[in-house]
């Protein structure tokens, strides 16, 4: 009874048989939807999206050990003593006797649904029981209370779901967005397969098409007008229909050629999915900034109020680094040419990404994402945990502001930034492996994995570059051998695809 309930030994069987049967259910329910969520998303061949199911799953086995650790560990941790003039240092909030009070009265009423008189009377027995074993020397407080790990342990817990949450919120709408363009596809195929179009000689004067106009004009050469222009173009029409068109026939010029029935819009859509599992993760360094700013939370600091500006910056950055990379684009073509022949079209490079990696945007909306579900998280668990009047929330001239900025984040996020990231990150001298079909995908990964293996054991052998030379075409022709008529049909139609990727070129620019 020290620990403030019944032990086992003195509970009824039949309650704990029933607590047992609720946990299992929940749990078991959870773990069923979830797999045949995972088998519905494998049969739709939707696998970007089954593997970012895979990747939720391991962060709620992560939660889980978190939690495992915790409920094992508190006991210990609570009979950690350290002197007292440590425990005053970096608080939170002021020590009151009074707010203290009125915070574990919050916090007792609300847990009094769950099991009414128990949760809370446990809690304060087994705080004051670590506080009288550490009182027993003098000048020592007990390192953490178990009160305050129950509270970490929710935090983590609702830290962790809002993440998930959010991230695919955002991507439900951003996607959602995608889809709309999906009529500017077909209205560009439509045009291309028309006969007499395609007979026509056609000459586009550079500065009178819409692109241009668009980009270009009005802007010109300066570079502070520039950045102005990509700056406020992320907040109306993004993406229009001219951006959208010179852009996919700019990328199926430049690494797929041979193929004009090309599908920009589910080329688009399968790297939009891949990119969903990478961040709807939570990595290594987004638990660093947890910690950092679970350090930074020191009471008259706000740190949770400045801590709502890091991904606003940071979207609007990105966004009006998007932005401008198509009018670079826009720039490279009105400053070389006054008209051309055929359709306008634009140059993909590197060089117009930060550091020459277009895939760092991808790790930003990451980070952007983590933070704004960290402060959307914090508020309401705090609110939750202790009250609307805690001291942790702040004054309502900083709780305005976290929330508007939260809002405001989340959906220019799914609106603005994500579509143009799925759209202007092709816009590289790379192309993502999403271009070819799962299937064709699945064979060029087993024939590198078999031709690497083969060069692997001939080198060890030492066996002659001729007979290394004739094994090497054996993995394609077993890979060849176990695709269906179909499936060989479409990976000679993009194995053409891929011969006009990289083409070889003379000193005079000219295809050889």
């Amino acid at each position: 009874m020290a620990e403030g309930g019944a032990t086992l030994e003195y509970t009824p069987t039949w309650v704990v048989a029933v607590v047992c049967t609720v946990i299992v259910a929940i749990s078991l329910f959870v773990e069923r939807f979830l797999h045949y969520l995972g088998k519905f998303l494998k049969k739709k061949k939707q696998k970007p999206l089954f593997e970012a199911l895979q990747k939720i799953k391991e962060e709620l086995m992560l939660l889980g050990f978190i939690s495992l650790l915790l409920a094992v560990f508190q006991g210990r941790i609570a009979k950690i003593c350290i002197p007292k003039d440590l425990a005053t240092k970096w608080m939170p909030c002021e020590k009151d006797e009074e707010k203290n009070a009125s915070t574990t009265a919050h916090f007792q009423s609300f847990f009094s649904f769950i099991s009414p008189h128990g949760t809370g009377r446990r809690l304060l027995a087994e705080a004051s029981s670590s506080e009288e074993y550490c009182s027993a020397d003098e000048g020592k407080a007990p390192l953490l209370s178990t009160t305050a790990l129950h509270h970490l342990h929710i935090f983590i817990f609702v830290l962790a779901v809002a993440h998930v949450t959010f991230c695919a919120l955002t991507i439900l709408f951003g996607g959602a967005k995608i889809r709309q363009w999906k009529h500017w596809e077909d209205s560009v195929s439509k045009e291309e397969y028309d006969a007499e179009e395609v007979l026509k000689t056609k000459y586009t004067h550079v500065h009178e098409h819409d692109f241009i106009k668009n980009r270009f004009r009005g802007v010109g050469k300066s570079a502070f007008l520039g950045w102005l222009h990509s700056f406020f173009k992320q907040f109306y029409g993004s993406v229009n229909k001219s951006d959208y068109t010179t852009l996919r026939l700019g990328f199926i010029m430049n690494h797929c050629r041979g193929n004009p029935k090309f599908d920009f819009h589910k080329y688009l859509m399968r790297a939009f999915d891949a990119d969903f599992k990478k961040v709807v993760g939570i990595s290594w360094y987004l638990w660093l900034f947890v910690v950092l700013f679970l350090l930074l939370n020191v009471h008259g600091w706000h740190a949770y109020f400045w801590i709502a500006f890091i991904p606003v910056i940071l979207l609007l950055a990105v966004g009006t680094k998007l932005e401008h990379v198509i009018s670079q684009l826009a720039h490279e073509v009105a400053e070389k040419h006054v008209a051309v022949e055929g359709d306008l079209v634009v140059k993909p490079s590197d060089d117009h990404f930060w550091f020459h990696r277009p895939r760092l945007v991808l790790l930003l909306i990451h980070v952007i994402l983590f933070q704004n579900s960290f402060e959307i998280a914090v508020f309401f668990w705090i609110w939750i945990q202790y009250g609307f009047d805690s001291c942790i929330m702040g004054r309502i001239v900083f709780i305005i502001p976290r929330l508007v900025l939260g809002v405001f984040v989340q959906f220019l996020c799914s609106y603005s930034t994500l579509p143009l990231y799925a759209l202007v990150t092709q816009m590289g001298t790379s192309f993502n492996k999403a271009i070819f079909d799962e299937d064709v995908q699945e064979g060029l990964v087993g024939w590198a994995k078999q031709a690497k293996k083969k060069m692997g054991l001939k080198k060890a052998a030492n066996n002659g570059p001729t007979q290394v030379g004739q094994k090497q075409t054996f993995p394609t022709a077993v890979q060849l051998a176990k695709v269906s008529d179909d499936q060989k049909q479409s990976a000679m139609e993009e194995g053409n695809n891929a011969g006009e990727i990289t083409p070889e070129r003379n000193s005079n620019g000219v295809h050889k």
